[in-house]
């Protein structure tokens, strides 16, 4: 009796185990799928903090304080690490390609007869050991191909870096949400201070190494791509 109920509640501990252990596993597979649908903001992108300030001095006396200069006879464009720079984006692409091709060949051959003496050896009227063949290809083939992307709009960035050179690396995000949805735009590149605009702007066309990116999250992205099965079933076609 001892025995018997000792296995029933190490039967009923192992069930309600592998009960649990389930659970977990259909939680932890729940959560890697909603999470692979998320998309956070990516902190490369975060924007850049000022440096800090020098430790102060005391006073000389002198006009002239290291840290204190105000620019008279420029304008206050951004030039130090943290400043802020408004970039216009302006990108248009076009790309079309086309190819045709067309190839034809023909081959003919013949064996004539067999002579004896000088004639042809026949039977019945017709000649003996004679041979011919014939073969004709043609390939006629046409291929298109067309592209175009067009992105306007304005994103204001910061200075991660001051290069040796005294080009600026900026980089920054924009994020929108329209109704259930929300749009980004991420840009990172490298600027030169002389080509930016009084106003403190800069257009995308002139900045270096540009990495632009275009998306959106919500029920408008999710419906505008495969469902997690399809994408899984469509890995391992090879067509």
């Amino acid at each position: 009796m001892i025995f018997s109920a000792a296995n029933n509640a190490i039967a009923k501990a192992r069930s309600c185990a592998s009960r649990i252990t389930h659970h977990t596993s259909l939680a932890a597979l729940c959560a890697i799928t909603l999470s692979g649908c998320a998309v956070a903001p990516t902190p490369e992108y975060d924007a850049t903090w000022p440096e800090p300030p020098p430790p102060a001095t005391a006073g000389n006396g002198a006009i002239y304080q290291a840290g204190h200069d105000i620019a008279l006879f420029e304008n206050s464009v951004a030039r130090r690490v943290g400043d802020t720079l408004t970039v216009k984006l302006n990108e248009r692409t076009n790309a079309s390609k086309s190819s045709s091709t067309t190839t034809s060949k023909s081959t003919s051959a013949e064996v004539g007869g067999a002579t004896i003496g000088g004639k042809s050896l026949t039977f019945h009227g017709r000649d003996l050991l004679t041979a011919g063949a014939e073969a004709e290809t043609d390939f006629d083939g046409q291929g298109g191909s067309s592209q175009s992307n067009r992105l306007e709009g304005d994103v204001t960035v910061t200075v991660a870096q001051r290069l040796p050179n005294g080009n600026l690396l900026v980089r920054g995000q924009k994020w929108i949400q329209i109704n259930q949805g929300k749009e980004y735009v991420r840009i990172q590149g490298i600027v030169r201070p002389i080509d930016i605009n009084p106003d403190n702007s800069i257009s995308s066309l002139k900045v270096a190494d540009a990495r632009i990116s275009y998306g959106g999250t919500g029920a408008l992205a999710d419906a505008n791509r495969p469902g997690l099965l399809s994408r899984f079933f469509n890995m391992g076609l090879p067509f």
